[in-house]
């Protein structure tokens, strides 16, 4: 058998694949840092798997970094700051998160972006109940995005791509359609460290990697601790070096006190 008669198969590209790449190139406009970071998590997830075994209910890791996310936001609003028409700048006093849930399109499943609105006045368990309602009725629906796809792809793709650049450059339309910034989990990638890479649409873009355990000075005793690796990505145009790194430190500091867990 010759190289071009190798066995192979040939699939169509997904038509939701083709928003994450008019999205990407938008993303790929920026002028993005990133910054990686590890947080103690030991006690939070100590406090999540005593509430598990004492109720039988699992809460959900992501639902508490976004309540620690909010905070650290609300602390400085330019984190999420939207550029207008103009070239002014917009603070919002709500922080609306846009976070990735797994979702089914025909035979793939992909992650959308489900928007928790002002994640900086909410509890932990409110984000939670959020998070939990909306996994369940993506289950029980079909998804509603599914069915537009074949219309979006219809359209040229430099007309789709200006259309996302109008969308983010419109504060109010940015805000109500995809919120102000957003978070978004890579998982575990095996054993170690690792960070995941993004390049996001938002002033601030969030990318939870793995956790990793090492030993570490508790008190007076050496003992196993979990580290969330964290990626922060910040516009530059926007944002500076100085207050990005103060934002880091303060969402690092309430993650690693269990911001929203306590009762």
């Amino acid at each position: 058998m010759s190289k071009s008669q190798a066995v192979h198969r040939v699939v169509p590209f997904p038509r939701l694949r083709q928003v994450y790449v008019d999205t990407l190139h938008l993303g790929h406009r920026k002028h993005t840092v990133h910054a990686l970071i590890e947080a103690d998590v030991t006690d939070a997830r100590r406090t999540i798997a005593g509430y598990k075994a004492r109720t039988g209910e699992t809460l959900s890791f992501t639902a508490f970094v976004l309540t620690c996310l909010g905070q650290a936001v609300a602390g400085n609003r330019y984190m999420h700051a939207f550029r207008n028409w103009r070239n002014q700048q917009v603070l919002f006093d709500d922080v609306d998160v846009a976070t990735m849930i797994e979702v089914q399109a025909g035979d793939e499943r992909f992650p959308l972006a489900h928007v928790i609105r002002a994640a900086n006045k909410r509890t932990f368990r409110e984000i939670h109940d959020e998070i939990r309602g909306h996994q369940a009725a993506r289950k029980q629906q079909p998804n509603p995005y599914e069915r537009l796809l074949p219309l979006y792809t219809l359209v040229p793709g430099p007309i789709r791509r200006l259309v996302w650049k109008a969308l983010f450059r419109s504060p109010h339309l940015a805000k109500r359609n995809a919120g102000t910034t957003i978070l978004t989990a890579v998982g575990m990638f095996g054993e170690g460290a690792g960070w995941g890479i993004t390049m996001p649409l938002y002033t601030l873009g969030v990318t939870l990697g793995s956790i990793v355990q090492r030993p570490a000075l508790a008190g007076d005793q050496v003992e196993n601790r979990e580290y969330l690796c964290i990626t922060l990505s910040f516009d530059h145009d926007i944002v500076d070096g100085a207050p990005a790194a103060r934002f880091a430190q303060h969402l690092k500091e309430l993650l690693e006190n269990s911001h929203g867990l306590a009762g």
